[in-house]
């Protein structure tokens, strides 16, 4: 099967090996002439980074970068990088990374013409009204790893530096014109990286799966995704030139962040306080809660979990899916506990009143309160 498509779902989006050479193409299509490449600090100094921007250069864009990005981003990044993109003159962003630069990238991009600050645009009921949606720059996204599936979300995650938690920034115009997903892009990840970003992928689609609300769309996606990362991801992370399962761990991302329009739940809750606390990173400390948040939700998801142990030729219901998912994490490298994770002496009140207070909370399939949370908190440590 090639590995090579245009989709036009849920945006304009361009798979297959070294298709990268089409940014001068992405951008014309998303109507940009001077872009801003906003990268992490990480990336900027890496050959595929340099090779974008040669790419650029080469059609005429320039080779304008921002980097000041942190693996949590912050609202000081979204303020120096909306300053670069002011001086510069530019006319549109291309975010280029893993979740922390495509979401630095995309906020960019919706407050480069904004005049109210950016909390004010926080992913409650209908903030995102608030905004001038004519001012929102054009987007074209590149992710360099396979997780988050930011490149086809409409929100980003920006940790607030004051109160250390992670904020969901929401307009639907912040959805990417144009996504390039190349897998070449992906080959120099570390295992590591490999193993906690397909994690990521497989708690969206995990999650989205067992999300009580009503999404007959995402529900399918979720599914189909689950069985991408099991076939794949092993494969990934064994052989990181394997450009097969690169490809379609890229697919896994994407379809993650697009079924979970359906919800996310206590992995996603639990996970936002943590790393914005303890800079842990995000899928693998997904990966960690999971086994966890899935005896915590048994009583709800039993047998839906069946159905989908079923399609992904798991045996034993619930049971057999909850052992495969240890003996995935074992097999990827994840830490078996956040204890394991390097979390000492945490502020267990703490984390339990932000995770209680996150958007994630409301697509949990039971009803999280504050003292079934700190119990499931204490099992995660």
């Amino acid at each position: 099967m090639s590995l090579y498509a245009n989709w036009s779902y849920p945006t304009a989006i361009r798979l297959g090996a070294g298709r990268i050479s089409e940014i001068g193409e992405a951008c014309a299509a998303a109507g940009m002439k001077k872009p801003l490449l906003v990268t992490d600090k990480g990336l900027a100094a890496l050959p595929i980074t340099a090779a974008t921007l040669d790419l650029m250069e080469a059609a005429g864009l320039g080779r304008a970068m921002f980097s000041k990005v942190d693996p949590n981003p912050t609202e000081q990044n979204v303020e120096a990088g909306v300053k670069a993109y002011r001086d510069g003159g530019h006319d549109g962003v291309i975010a280029f990374g893993g979740g922390s630069g495509l979401d630095l990238g995309k906020v960019v991009a919706f407050m480069a013409g904004q005049s109210r600050p950016l909390w004010d645009f926080e992913d409650i009921g209908d903030w995102w009204t608030r905004a001038d949606a004519d001012a929102i720059a054009p987007i074209v996204a590149v992710p360099t790893t396979a997780g988050t599936g930011s490149e086809v979300g409409r929100a980003s995650v920006i940790t607030n530096s004051q109160t250390h938690e992670k904020k969901i920034i929401f307009h639907p115009k912040i959805l990417p014109a144009v996504v390039i997903c190349d897998p070449e892009l992906t080959v120099g990840m570390p295992r590591s990286i490999t193993a906690g970003t397909g994690m990521d992928a497989f708690a969206h689609c995990l999650e989205a799966y067992c999300s009580p609300h009503y999404h007959p769309m995402s529900q399918g996606i979720a599914l189909e995704g689950l069985r991408l990362v099991k076939e794949y991801l092993p494969r990934a992370y064994a052989d990181g030139n394997d450009i097969e399962a690169r490809g379609q761990m890229m697919s896994a991302a994407a379809m993650g962040a697009t079924a979970f329009q359906k919800g996310l739940g206590a992995i996603h809750a639990l996970s936002h306080p943590i790393g914005a606390v303890h800079h842990t990173h995000h899928g693998t400390t997904n990966a960690v809660v999971m086994q966890q948040v899935l005896k915590f939700n048994r009583p709800a998801i039993e047998g839906r979990l069946a159905r989908a142990a079923a399609y992904l030729g798991i045996e034993g219901g619930f049971d057999g899916f909850y052992d495969f998912v240890g003996e995935l994490n074992r097999q990827l490298g994840i830490p078996a506990s956040l204890g394991e994770l390097g979390i000492r002496d945490p502020d267990i009140d703490a984390l339990v009143a932000s995770a209680l207070n996150d958007p994630s909370t409301g697509g949990n399939p039971i009803e999280m309160n504050a003292e079934n949370t700190t119990a499931l908190l204490r099992a995660c440590l």
